[in-house]
């Protein structure tokens, strides 16, 4: 039985834990390597930009994961320090949530070869600062569950529509509130 095509799907998600630097905001955009999402991956890969990264998820050198899975930094890159966690602790975390993604069936694992996954990242920049003691664990911890959570979301639409207009009065953008309350 042929597989149902998925031409472009969209996720995000937020996973805090403390420190507050640990923080993860994946976006992601899932879709077929024939399709538009591939196109943007050979695209995103073959026009590097000064300070935004853009590299395949992988276990280890040589190990890249299935669905191709290309990580693009949302912020630009300061120093080496930062590059180092991001392209180390963040890039194993996206791996491995790309890979409990496919062994919870969240991604159907007849796809894995077919699909293609960007994730941009948000790394807070203060990991760039020397003086700031990073947790490797904790940091692969949030960004590892982070992943797995906005894939989760982009494969099964979440949230619905329906959802959305439902609730849309009770949602408010938190930065937005702080705004309006004179806190920022």
């Amino acid at each position: 039985m042929p597989s149902k095509r998925i031409v472009m799907r969209t996720g995000e998600a937020l996973v805090e834990a403390e420190p507050a630097w640990s923080a993860a905001e994946p976006e992601v955009i899932i879709g077929e390597l024939d399709g538009p999402v591939g196109y943007a991956i050979a695209n995103l890969l073959g026009d590097q930009i000064k300070g935004h990264a853009r590299v395949f998820a992988i276990l280890n050198s040589d190990v890249q994961v299935r669905p191709a899975t290309l990580m693009v930094s949302k912020y630009t890159t300061p120093n080496a320090r930062y590059v180092n966690i991001l392209m180390g602790t963040v890039q194993a975390a996206i791996a491995n949530a790309v890979l409990d993604s496919v062994r919870s069936k969240v991604i159907p694992i007849r796809k894995a070869d077919d699909l293609g996954i960007i994730v941009a990242v948000w790394l807070d920049p203060s990991v760039a600062d020397p003086k700031t003691k990073v947790d490797h664990d904790i940091l692969f911890q949030t960004h590892r569950e982070a992943t797995a959570k906005a894939i989760r979301k982009a494969m099964k639409g979440e949230p619905s529509v329906k959802w959305l207009l439902k609730n849309q009065k009770k949602v408010t953008h938190y930065y937005h509130d702080l705004g309006v309350k004179g806190e920022l």
